[in-house]
């Protein structure tokens, strides 16, 4: 039987072949950080979390992953760019966004509301002839802290 992170790397490295890349040994460790981190990462926490991994290579990877659809991008305002991995790799959930310090929490919504929000984008997007890929809820204010 294969491990969680098994499957991730098989899925990962899957999605990197279809778009002709191959799945390094960087590439591997770079979604190990980032998924045992647990929570959206920016690109220094991400170099902090294992010293082998260069910046400038780091930031070409996520790069080459976020166009792949393995990592994706999350803007906290201003400069503040986190990363974490994409769905299908990572279950479906949102976000709250701190403005102020960057802060990025997962929220997930319960399964009445997410069905709501789901059906009310399908009727929208049957309206107006928009073809969604995925959708993402991500609420932008003042974290308790700040």
């Amino acid at each position: 039987m294969r491990s969680p992170l098994d499957e991730l790397h098989l899925e990962a490295g899957a999605m990197l072949s279809a778009r002709d890349h191959r799945y390094s040994r960087g590439r591997r460790k770079l979604v190990e950080v980032i998924s045992s981190s647990g929570q959206p990462m920016t690109l220094p926490e991400i170099v902090a979390a294992d010293p082998d991994l260069a910046q400038s290579s780091v930031y070409r990877n996520l790069d080459l992953m976020v166009r792949c659809g393995i990592i994706r991008r999350i803007n906290s305002g201003g400069e503040r760019i986190h990363f974490e991995l994409a769905e299908p790799l990572l279950e479906h959930h949102h976000h709250l966004i701190c403005t102020s310090c960057g802060k990025i929490e997962d929220i997930h919504l319960d399964n009445d509301l997410e069905d709501f929000v789901d059906r009310s984008l399908d009727k929208i997007t049957e309206r107006t002839g928009f073809t969604p890929t995925h959708h993402s809820l991500d609420l932008h204010g003042h974290c308790a802290d700040c």
